[in-house]
């Protein structure tokens, strides 16, 4: 019973000692965040807002490319465009007449 009261009080100063510590730490990266972010106003805050999704919106498009190069059924459609146009040509030159003779 002594054993494990010992071990209990060590291992709950251990892990006091480990949030403290932990504690100082995310303090410490608060600090410097927030001397980084001292001189910023709201014009530079909301110019890289826009930039974001400038940048957001780029790579959307681009993956949206890279996705459909890959698809088969871009190459269904452009199939069934060509034949879409092609009896659309065929339809114009039927529709020709003679006249006159």
């Amino acid at each position: 019973m002594v054993i494990m009261d010992q071990f209990l009080l060590y291992f709950s100063l251990t892990v006091a000692i480990l949030a403290l510590i932990l504690s100082y730490y995310a303090c410490s990266r608060l600090g410097t965040f927030i001397k980084s972010t001292q001189d910023m106003d709201w014009d530079s805050i909301a110019n890289i807002t826009g930039d974001l999704a400038t940048l957001k919106k780029t790579i959307q498009t681009l993956n949206n490319r890279i996705n459909g190069m890959h698809s088969p059924k871009v190459m269904e459609q452009e199939l069934l465009a060509q034949m879409l146009q092609n009896q659309q040509k065929k339809k114009v030159t039927n529709n020709v007449r003679n006249i006159g003779g």
